[in-house]
């Protein structure tokens, strides 16, 4: 699906940047109400990877959305970077408008359209 490769991306004031290694295990469009409400959008697109490939510089805030859902933000900036849930233990999901070339990953799914 993806060259395998690291994969770079932060929020908008750049006070939090991240690193993410290897290949998304996953890349969807998330219609659900929560993710519009978080991002402020009509959609969200999001990646999934393993939390142990990925590395923060600045501490992202989380927000305990519902039961067992952290979101994580930029604290400065408000930017949604994101998603985490005790349901996928290994998995973060970043948002993929919050990398710095977004246009190398396409989406294989919608979910909640």
């Amino acid at each position: 699906m993806f060259k395998q490769r690291e994969w770079f991306g932060g929020c908008l004031c750049g006070d939090i940047r991240y690193r993410a290694s290897g290949n998304p295990e996953w890349v969807g469009i998330c219609h659900c109400q929560s993710c519009r409400k978080h991002t402020g959008g009509v959609l969200n697109a999001a990646a999934g990877f393993q939390r142990s490939n990925v590395t923060f510089t600045g501490k992202p805030e989380e927000f305990r959305s519902s039961k067992g859902v952290g979101r994580l933000f930029c604290s400065r900036c408000g930017s949604a970077l994101a998603y985490k849930s005790e349901q996928w233990p290994r998995d973060i999901h970043l948002f993929v408008g919050t990398f710095d070339e977004p246009n190398l990953i396409q989406p294989q799914f919608h979910i909640f359209a």
